[in-house]
C-alpha cells in the first residue's frame, strides 16, 4: 500500500533517528495490520518514521525507529536481545547515493512496497524521494521486516532489517 502522508516532514537527517524497544503506540498517518500465520503485526507510519507492533502467543514486541524527542539510544548497527521466549535481532545501515542513484533507487523501492500485499509506503510532502517503506514477511518460526527510510537531501537511505522468532531450547548434551 502506498500513501501520501498528510504531514510536514519531519526527519530532517539520518543521523537524528533513534531505536527503542517497548514503547506503547505512537500517533500513526498509516497502518497496515497483518495476521502472518497467527503472529498478529501492525505496521505503523509516523510523522517521524516507522513503529512495528508484533503480538503472538508468546507476547508481545514493539520496535520504533523514529526521531525522539529526548531519546538517548540512537540508531545501532545491530542489536540482539532475547524478550522473554523470543530472539530479536536489529540491523541498520545507511547507503548515501548520488542524486541520480537515489531517485532510481527511492522509484525501485516504493514500486516494490506498493503493490505488496504485506506492504506500506507513504511518501512525505515536498518531494517524491522522502519516503518510508516497510515490508514484513513469516518465516517459520521468525516474524521478519525490512524498513526503508530515504533523506533526499542528504543523498541517505537508512535501512533497517529485524527478525524475531522463538527461541530454541539448548540441546541436551549426553
Amino acid at each position: 500500500m502506498l500513501t501520501t502522508l498528510q504531514t510536514a516532514y519531519s526527519d530532517t537527517r539520518a543521523v537524528d533517528l533513534a531505536w527503542a524497544l517497548g514503547r506503547e503506540p505512537l500517533p500513526a498517518l498509516a497502518v497496515l495490520d497483518l495476521d502472518l500465520a497467527g503472529a498478529r503485526l501492525q505496521l505503523r507510519l509516523l510523522g517521524a518514521s516507522h513503529q512495528v507492533i508484533l503480538e503472538e502467543e508468546h507476547g508481545t514486541c514493539s520496535e520504533t525507529v523514529a526521531c525522539i524527542p529526548g531519546s538517548s539510544t540512537p540508531l545501532p548497527l545491530g542489536v540482539a536481545k532475547r524478550l522473554g521466549e523470543w530472539e530479536y535481532e536489529f540491523a541498520a545501515r545507511v547507503e548515501t547515493l548520488s542524486a541520480g542513484s537515489f531517485a532510481g533507487r527511492a522509484q525501485e523501492l516504493l514500486a516494490l512496497v506498493a503493490d505488496h500485499p504485506h506492504g506500506l509506503a507513504g511518501t512525505f510532502p515536498g518531494s517524491p524521494h522522502a519516503f518510508t517503506a516497510m515490508l514484513a514477511r513469516r518465516t517459520g518460526e521468525q516474524v521478519q521486516w525490512r524498513t526503508w527510510h530515504a533523506y533526499p537531501q542528504e543523498g541517505q537511505l537508512v535501512v533497517t532489517r529485524t527478525r524475531v522468532g522463538v527461541r530454541m531450547p539448548a540441546a541436551a548434551t549426553l
